[in-house]
């Protein structure tokens, strides 16, 4: 009954959730003439959308241990599933998320996003850019916004602990930020076609100072992030 129940909030929770998202993207398209406010306010409302799709529609609550800063500092996540990415509009007011370049190659939401002031990855893109990518993140630091980065690069299956991206202590050297780590749970319950209840909790982690060594930055982000695991 359990598994039909799930299953049946799913059915639910993907053409509600989903297909309301797909009209965000036409009205925040729409919002962006009017400027950045008018936009923010789409997405803040698809982050209170995604959120009350969560909660009402699969039972999942959402619990954080700790407070995040929301200033300029580098924020590092861990990332399991899509939950995590699409509730950083609701964790903070304004984010800066770090996102792969090809994510700005969708239609409508691309064009957003890059708006909204999110920071194109090009993993492979060397040099030039890696230097637009620091000047973009450095422009959103001017305007007192946290930046948001998944530092393991992409999803990881709950309990997995893979090394972090070599890409992540370069741009904590450039930025000279202290880092905010993020432990969450979402793989086990959102991370699956049937998406089940229970509970999601964010672990806000000590506080990591600028200008450490990679080899010391990396292990305690990496041991904080995977908190939960």
């Amino acid at each position: 009954m359990k598994t039909l129940a799930a299953i049946f909030r799913s059915l639910l929770f993907y053409p509600l959730f989903y297909g309301f998202s797909a009209i965000l993207v036409v009205v925040s398209v729409v919002a962006v003439p009017l400027g950045r406010e008018r936009l923010r306010s789409v997405v803040a409302l698809w982050g209170r959308w995604h959120r009350w799709c969560v909660r009402t529609l699969l039972g999942i609550s959402i619990r954080q241990e700790g407070e995040i800063p929301d200033e300029p500092v580098l924020i590092a996540v861990k990332h399991e599933s899509f939950f995590e990415a699409i509730d950083m509009p609701r964790l903070f007011s304004f984010p800066t998320v770090f996102a792969k370049r090809e994510l700005f190659m969708i239609p409508g939401w691309g064009y957003s996003a890059k708006v909204y002031g999110l920071v194109p990855v090009a993993r492979d893109g060397g040099a030039r850019s890696l230097r637009q990518m620091i000047a973009n993140a450095r422009q959103r630091i001017s305007e007192g916004r946290p930046l948001v980065i998944f530092p393991e690069g992409t999803r990881v299956p709950h309990g997995e602990q893979p090394s972090l991206q070599s890409g992540f202590a370069g741009i904590y050297k450039l930025l000279g930020l202290p880092v905010v780590p993020i432990a969450v749970n979402s793989g086990p319950l959102y991370h699956r076609i049937d998406k089940r209840p229970g509970t999601i909790t964010y672990r806000v982690g000590e506080t990591i100072p600028a200008g450490l060594p990679r080899d010391e930055i990396e292990d305690r982000v990496h041991r904080a992030i995977n908190a939960l695991n």
